[in-house]
C-alpha cells in the first residue's frame, strides 16, 4: 500500500462517512463495462465542486489491491452488479492528484518530476526485481511489469489538467506534461499494461491545432456528457430525496440550483445542494469556492457580441454558441463562442445540446454574473438597467401607455433593422426589457406549463420579495392586439398554475404590430 500505487480506500471512506452522501457506485458498473477493450481510456471532465475527487477516490478504492473495501461498498449499488466480486480489489491501481503534487513539487517545472519519481520508487518496492534500473519513465516500468507478470493497472488522475490550465503560458510545463501523458496512453504499448486510464478535470484534453494531444481517449464533458450524464452531479431524482429528507422546497431548491440539462438528465452542483441541506440557507456557494473574480476576465474580453450575449443571459435568454472549436485551454480565444464555451466548462453557462444554445442555469450562477457585471460597470448594462427599472414601474404601475412607449424604444434601440421583425426578437426584447427584474425576480420561466396553455413568460418573486412584488405573468402577440394577449391569458388559465405564491398575480399582454412598428399593452391584477 503506497502513496500513489495501490492506495488504500480511507479518501472514498471519507465520503462515504459524510452526513450527505449519494450513491455514485453505479459509475463503477459503466467503467468494468470498459476493462481491457477501446473503450478504456476515459477523461471525464466537470465543474468545480461536482464531484470529480469523490469518483476518482471510489474507483480507486475498488480497483485497488492495496485494500479490502468490500464492507465499504456493501449495501451500494455496484454490489448487486455481477461485475462487482470479478475486479473488487483486483487490480494494481496508481491514483495522485496534479493539484496535490504540483503543491508538493514546489513548482510547476517540478512536479512532472516529483510524479514520476513517487511512482517509480513505489513501483520498485513492489516490483524491483523485474525494473531495470536504467528505466527513468513510468510508461517503461510498467511495461516492464505487465511483461514479466502478465498484471495490468488502472490509472487515475485527478486535476489532470492543473499544468493545462494554471500553466497556460508556460510551453516547457505543458510539452514536458503532455509528453509524460503520451509515454503513459500513447501507443501499442500502453494497451498490454493499461486496464483502465480515467483522467478527471475541468477542461478537455487539449488540442494541438486541429488534433487532440491524447486522441485515443473517449471524452465526456459538459458539452457532450454521453454515457457520465447521471455520474456528474446531483440528479433531480437524488435532489429530491434530499429535499424530503431535509424538509426543503423542491421547487426552490429547482430555482437556485437546477439548469443543467446532461442528456436527459437535470443535474445540480452537489457542493450547492449540500450546503444548502446543511446550512439551509438560499444563497450562491460558488462564492466560496470559485469565485466571481475567475470569471471577471473572460467576460472582460473585447469579442465582439460577448457583452451582449452575458447581457442577454442575465435577462433569461438563450445565445447560440459554436462549441467545437475550443482549444481547450486557458489562452487560445479566438471569437465569443471561445469564451462562452469555456464558461460552459467551468460551469458558469449551461448548454443545450440540441439547440447549440448557452445560458445561465439558475440563480446561483446568475448571482455570480451579476456581482461580476457590478463590478466591470458596463456602460451599455447600465444604460439597459437605467431603462429597465422605468419600464417595471410601469408594469407594476399598470401604467399601460408607458408600458409601450418604452417597449418601443427599447426594441428600436436593441435590434437591427434585419431582426427588428422577427418574432423571436420580440421574446428578446421582452428579456432586455425585463432586466432590472432580476433585483426581485427569478430568471424568467419560459413557456411555463400553467392551467391550459403554456403562459409565454412567468416572473416568480423571490421570496424575500413576494409581499411587494406580484407575480407577472407576461403574454406577447405578433399582429393580433394587446387584448387578445390577455385574454390568452385568462383563458387559458394561466394564473391558476400559480396560486401557491402568495400576493396578486400582474397578467401583461404585449402586441407588436409590424405594419406601425407601434407596440400596444394591457394589464390586470388578479387578487389572490
Amino acid at each position: 500500500m503506497g502513496r500513489f500505487v495501490n492506495p488504500d480506500n480511507s479518501a472514498f471512506q471519507n465520503a462515504v462517512n459524510g452526513e450527505i452522501y449519494i450513491d455514485k457506485s453505479g459509475l463503477i458498473e459503466l467503467t468494468n463495462r470498459f476493462l481491457g477493450t477501446p473503450q478504456e481510456f476515459i477523461c471525464n471532465s466537470r465543474p468545480r465542486r461536482f464531484g470529480k475527487s469523490m469518483a476518482a477516490n471510489m474507483l480507486a478504492a475498488y480497483y485497488s489491491k492495496g485494500c479490502d473495501s468490500r464492507e465499504l461498498f456493501k449495501g451500494l449499488q455496484i454490489e448487486k452488479n455481477a461485475s462487482y466480486e470479478k475486479y473488487l480489489d483486483k487490480f494494481d491501481v496508481i491514483h495522485f492528484d496534479v493539484q496535490w503534487c504540483f503543491k508538493e513539487a514546489g513548482s510547476a517545472e517540478k512536479t512532472v518530476s516529483f510524479i514520476t519519481q513517487t511512482i517509480l520508487a513505489e513501483l520498485r518496492a513492489i516490483y524491483g526485481a523485474v525494473i531495470p534500473e536504467h528505466v527513468d519513465k513510468v510508461s517503461g516500468a510498467l511495461s516492464y511489469i505487465s511483461a514479466a507478470t502478465g498484471n495490468k493497472f488502472v490509472i487515475i488522475i485527478d486535476e489532470w489538467d492543473v499544468l493545462i490550465r494554471d500553466e497556460a503560458t508556460n510551453k516547457a510545463v505543458q510539452d514536458e506534461y503532455i509528453d509524460f501523458l503520451h509515454n503513459l496512453f500513447k501507443g501499442v504499448e500502453p494497451t498490454k499494461f493499461i486496464a483502465l486510464a480515467y483522467i478527471t478535470g475541468i477542461l478537455p484534453i487539449k488540442k494541438y491545432k486541429t488534433q487532440s494531444a491524447l486522441n485515443n481517449f473517449d471524452e465526456y464533458t459538459m458539452i457532450g456528457p454521453g454515457l457520465m450524464a447521471p455520474w456528474i452531479g446531483f440528479t433531480e431524482g437524488e435532489v429530491k430525496v434530499l429535499c424530503e429528507k431535509y424538509q426543503k422546497d423542491f421547487a426552490e431548491v429547482k430555482r437556485w440550483y437546477d439548469g443543467y440539462q446532461l442528456e436527459d438528465y437535470h443535474v445540480y452542483n452537489p457542493r450547492a445542494v449540500v450546503s444548502l441541506m446543511l446550512q439551509g440557507t438560499f444563497q450562491s456557494y460558488w462564492t466560496q469556492t470559485g469565485t466571481y473574480e475567475s470569471i471577471l476576465p473572460l467576460i472582460n474580453m473585447d469579442f465582439d457580441g460577448l457583452r451582449s450575449a452575458i447581457i442577454d443571459m442575465l435577462a433569461g435568454d438563450t445565445v447560440a454558441v459554436i462549441p467545437y472549436f475550443f482549444q481547450n485551454d486557458m489562452v487560445s480565444f479566438r471569437g465569443k463562442d471561445d469564451v462562452l464555451t469555456l464558461l460552459i466548462h467551468l460551469g458558469y453557462l449551461a448548454y443545450d445540446q440540441k439547440k447549440n444554445q448557452a445560458f445561465i442555469p439558475n440563480e446561483e450562477i446568475r448571482f455570480e454574473f451579476a456581482m461580476a457585471t457590478k463590478v466591470n460597470k458596463w456602460s451599455e448594462l447600465i444604460s439597459f438597467q437605467k431603462e429597465s427599472r422605468a419600464l417595471l414601474e410601469a408594469v407594476l404601475d399598470e401604467d399601460t401607455e408607458a408600458v409601450a412607449e418604452m417597449m418601443e424604444s427599447i426594441h428600436n434601440q436593441y435590434t437591427s433593422v434585419i431582426q427588428y421583425n422577427d418574432e423571436n426578437s420580440l421574446s428578446g426584447v421582452l428579456t432586455i426589457a425585463f432586466l432590472a427584474a432580476m433585483d426581485y425576480y427569478f430568471k424568467p420561466i419560459r413557456e411555463l406549463p400553467t392551467g391550459r396553455g403554456f403562459a409565454d413568460f412567468v416572473y416568480l418573486p423571490k421570496p424575500a420579495c413576494r409581499e411587494d412584488y406580484p407575480v407577472l405573468v407576461v403574454e406577447l402577440k405578433w399582429n393580433r392586439g394587446a387584448e387578445t394577449a390577455l385574454q390568452q391569458i385568462k383563458e387559458k388559465r394561466y394564473a391558476e398554475a400559480l396560486k401557491e405564491y402568495a400576493g396578486s398575480v400582474l397578467l401583461v399582454g404585449i402586441n407588436y404590430d409590424k405594419k406601425t412598428k407601434e407596440h400596444s399593452c394591457s394589464i390586470e391584477r388578479i387578487a389572490k
